[in-house]
């Protein structure tokens, strides 16, 4: 009898690529059932809003033929973020935070449906465009700080800038197809469908909402509103490095948006071109801006964000300028990719370390805090911007936005400690 042959031995387990792991860093968060149902809602919900962006701000250009209508259309629905947000932020601390996210999106969809009913219907007056956007921006104002609020939740900590970068990806995924998708609706069916679609988009965030498994009721809190207000104002006045993060987010939207509200400016008025340039436009800054988001939710938490994020601010307001001075058109598309990306690489970086430095019991009124100051600078801006090229152009007020960026950059890489060292 002959021996038994041994075993044969098992294969070793399969080595992941370098391809299949950098994957699975990119998507980390993805792997929290909660946090990827409300993802992929939210993804559909902001192609749905880039969508009506897009209609809204050639609606008002259509109509009142003035780049102030379109800085003042902006600001009128970023205005609720100063009035009420500090107000929303106290109040996600107290109450559960999925219903008053549900809330917003019912409040919203509503506006996109009348605006979509009075521009069908013919009646559609400049005065009805701006008080539906201030209305839409209440809304956000109490839902901003219930999302921000929210994610943290949903992931664990070490996943956290993962996710935030995710968010900023699927956001800029929308400013890609949405702009894409109201030009072709535009055109075919006008802009009444396309806020319509809007509408509807709403809907895929609800039903997310409703299926998440978490607990989204913070502790109970017996102190008056107003007291757990000031302390939340007090807490963040005393932390040096929350401090300098909430200044730089209101001056770097209140220089840089200006560059995406005056896109229709420039596709009219420089470019000869029509809504079709200008959501080709909006469609490059978003496809850099997906670029600039892949990038920071790869590398996720390191050493020094802080310092980066200054360098790419600077980076951002000499390619403002660069964009500024271009009339070649394929110039003007590449800055837009280019400036899209440091645009989402700064704002990202920010936001994830500001909710990286806050704790869970303070985390909506802190984030309430950033929020009046990163959603606060864009209307003010944009109303600026508007007035100061009713006044004198388009692309000198941008130039001016850009070269002063690059200053904001150097004082804080030359005196902002708090944030160098982050």
């Amino acid at each position: 009898m002959t021996a038994p042959a041994p075993p044969a031995a098992s294969d070793p387990p399969a080595t992941p690529s370098a391809g299949s792991r950098a994957l699975r860093r990119l998507a980390s968060a993805l792997t929290h059932r909660d946090f990827r149902i409300l993802w992929f809602a939210a993804c559909t919900s902001t192609i749905g809003t880039w969508m009506q962006k897009v209609a809204q701000n050639w609606l008002v250009l259509t109509v009142t033929g003035s780049a102030f209508y379109l800085g003042l259309d902006s600001f009128l629905g970023e205005l609720p973020i100063l009035l009420f947000t500090l107000i929303g932020g106290v109040v996600a601390d107290r109450h559960d935070r999925r219903r008053l996210l549900t809330g917003s999106q019912v409040v919203q969809m509503t506006c996109a449906f009348v605006l979509m009913a009075i521009v069908w219907t013919g009646v559609v007056r400049i005065e009805h465009v701006l008080a539906l956007s201030f209305i839409s921006g209440t809304a956000q104002a109490f839902g901003g700080p219930a999302y921000q609020s929210l994610i943290p939740q949903l992931v664990s900590k070490d996943h956290l800038p993962n996710a935030i970068a995710l968010n900023s990806i699927q956001f800029n995924i929308a400013r890609v197809f949405g702009p894409l998708l109201a030009g072709v609706t535009l055109a075919a069916f006008g802009s009444a469908a396309c806020f319509g679609l809007n509408g509807l988009s709403f809907v895929a965030v609800i039903v997310g909402l409703m299926l998440l498994r978490v607990d989204a009721r913070p502790a109970a809190s017996g102190r008056p509103l107003l007291e757990e207000l000031r302390g939340g104002l007090s807490y963040v006045k005393g932390q040096p490095a929350l401090l300098a993060m909430t200044a730089l987010a209101f001056l770097s939207t209140f220089l840089g948006l200006p560059l995406l509200t005056f896109l229709p400016v420039f596709a009219q008025s420089i470019f000869a071109s029509g809504v079709g340039e200008y959501s080709r436009m909006m469609a490059f800054s978003g496809a850099g801006a997906v670029a600039g988001a892949l990038v920071v939710a790869w590398l996720g938490r390191y050493a020094h964000m802080g310092r980066t994020l200054l360098v790419v601010l600077a980076v951002f307001g000499v390619l403002i300028v660069g964009f500024s001075f271009s009339r070649v058109l394929w110039v003007s598309h590449a800055l837009l990719v280019a400036s899209g990306a440091a645009l989402i690489v700064v704002f990202s970086m920010l936001t994830s370390l500001v909710q990286l430095i806050a704790p869970n019991e303070m985390r909506g009124r802190v984030m309430s805090i950033y929020m009046v100051a990163f959603r606060g600078g864009s209307p003010l801006g944009s109303l600026a911007a508007g007035y100061a090229a009713s006044q004198f152009s388009a692309p000198a007020v941008l130039a001016v936005n850009g070269v002063l960026l690059v200053v904001v950059a150097a004082s804080f890489l030359a005196r902002g400690h708090d944030i160098r060292s982050l």
